[in-house]
């Protein structure tokens, strides 16, 4: 297979193809310790309801209580229709096992989707939506209850009702149906959700209301299945190209993983966000203190230098690569390793790209985690290694070699996933390929690290392209047919592998976390 093939393999095909599956499994794992950057659903909590709802009760939600709440809340008189829908908001605003289900079955949902519509009694509107949100916020099957009992078109109204409290708790209710998936995103989108939402971003808004609506931005950019359109991107883009220059970090987080959700729907939606002109705000947030925010702005810009060529080098034209050493060396090993693979889409790139790297120092520290890392950083470095081999030049790539790269490369060999095998020994082969002069060096050096004895063992892999590429590499550079000169090992004077500016080599023996700092 030619060169140019294999990359369109790795960036255009397998590459984006295979790291968007990853990025998809790792978004859920940094939401998982997370939750506030993208919990989907959120329910609304008052700590003393709690208190007051199990004050005097054998069992805060049994039966009889709620059978009397649903009897006072069909009163005709407003004082006790009211007492009866905040009784039931309590109930559901618990922190202990809220009996959402219970209430469900209780028949009190038409009647609190009824109360919604009770303009001239605002708090009953407010107690309801806000006893519908927490029930919205539960699992599939309860959302869909709240929807098909017909609240979707109520809250769409209440956002226009003028009372800002009743209006949050509205957008808030909304946010938990949204979130739910694509098919109520929609839904709501259809019923027109988003003018009036986005006509809440103004200058006095407060500012736990406008976390609400930014949150809610996030859940109408999550999906993928199917994506939002693209006129509801171009819609919602200008209002992320206002608020990622807000000052709140829970709204500036949320902004940023928006922008990191658009970012991971294809080129089309990568372009349309570089047009928008955010790209250039959201760079320097890279340098950003918080760590949530540096979170969600790795995400977000790694998912740009996915696409093509020309989009990744906008990127690097923000002057983006002044603030990978800091990532790279953070103290935080889920942000070492997204480094990595925003370094790995660079280096996937064209030997321009590729020269920007090393031009940046960043070969160096990839070295370093590629050795000491923890073992999903080291395999987001064997990309990053790989690529490139596929993508630069023979002089880039021996100058990657003299940083000393190929030892913690050969170790590599070991892991048991053949994804990561195929990967290391492409760029072993590439690697040899590209030697030149320095042919007889490298040989000597991936047989004196072990590399050899590991590239031999798996001639016995199960399977097929492993072991054809083994036969390959050690049929052409290892054959015992070649001059025996050819396989002596030079001394450490003849050949020295580890340029000036290199992470100094590990001593030899299982990787570990290591302590080595970058300055």
């Amino acid at each position: 297979m030619s060169g140019n093939n294999r990359q369109a393999l790795y960036k255009n095909n397998a590459k984006e193809q295979l790291g968007k599956e990853k990025r998809t499994e790792e978004i859920i794992s940094i939401r998982k310790d997370k939750r506030e950057e993208a919990i989907s659903k959120r329910r609304n909590l008052k700590p003393e309801d709690d208190v007051e709802v199990s004050a005097g009760q054998s069992g805060p939600f049994d039966e009889s209580m709620l059978r009397m709440t649903v009897e006072a809340a069909l009163s005709k008189d407003p004082a006790t229709q009211l007492a009866a829908v905040q009784q039931a908001r309590k109930m559901l605003s618990s922190d202990r096992n809220p009996p959402i289900d219970d209430l469900i079955s209780s028949g009190i949902l038409p009647v609190l989707v009824n109360c919604l519509s009770s303009s001239e009694y605002p708090n009953l509107q407010f107690e309801a939506a806000w006893a519908l949100t927490n029930i919205a916020s539960g699992n599939s099957e309860q959302t869909r209850a709240v929807v098909d009992a017909g609240a979707v078109p109520l809250f769409l109204q209440l956002l226009s009702c003028g009372n800002m409290s009743v209006c949050e708790q509205a957008v808030w209710a909304l946010g938990n149906i949204i979130g739910d998936g694509p098919h109520f995103r929609d839904y709501c989108l259809q019923l027109g959700i988003l003018q009036p939402l986005l006509s809440f971003i103004i200058p006095d808004i407060p500012i736990g209301f406008l976390r609400n609506v930014t949150w809610v931005i996030v859940n109408l950019c999550r999906s993928k299945d199917p994506a939002p359109s693209h006129e509801v991107v171009q819609t919602i883009l200008p209002a992320l190209a206002l608020l990622i220059h807000h000052q709140d970090i829970n709204i500036l987080v949320d902004t940023v993983w928006a922008l990191s959700y658009l970012t991971d729907g294809g080129n089309e939606q990568i372009q349309m966000v570089i047009e928008s002109g955010v790209v250039a705000h959201l760079v320097p947030i890279l340098g950003h203190t918080d760590v949530k925010v540096q979170t969600a702005a790795l995400r977000a810009v790694g998912n740009i230098v996915t696409g093509t060529d020309e989009q990744t080098q906008l990127v690097l034209e923000c002057d983006v690569l002044k603030y990978i050493p800091g990532l790279l060396a953070h103290y935080k090993e889920k942000i070492n390793k997204e480094a990595v693979w925003f370094v790995s889409n660079i280096t996937a790139g064209n030997a321009q790209q590729v020269q920007a790297v090393l031009d940046a120092g960043l070969i160096p520290m990839i070295i370093h985690l590629l050795d000491r890392g923890d073992y999903p950083t080291q395999k987001e470095a064997a990309w990053a290694i790989s690529n490139v081999t596929i993508s630069g030049r023979p002089h880039q790539v021996q100058q990657m070699v003299k940083m000393g790269v190929l030892r913690p490369f050969c170790s590599l060999l070991d892991c048991k996933e053949t994804q990561i095998l195929q990967v290391v020994l492409d760029g072993i082969n590439n690697i040899l390929k590209m030697a030149g002069t320095i042919t007889e060096e490298v040989t000597a050096e991936i047989e004196r690290c072990g590399g050899l004895d590991k590239i031999e063992s798996l001639q016995n892999h199960e399977n097929e392209d492993i072991y054809k590429l083994t036969f390959e590499i050690i049929d052409t550079y290892f054959s015992s047919e070649e001059e025996e000169g050819h396989m002596a090992v030079p001394s450490s004077s003849e050949f020295a592998f580890g340029a000036p500016g290199a992470a100094p080599p590990a001593p030899e023996g299982p990787s570990g976390t290591g302590d080595w700092k970058f300055s």
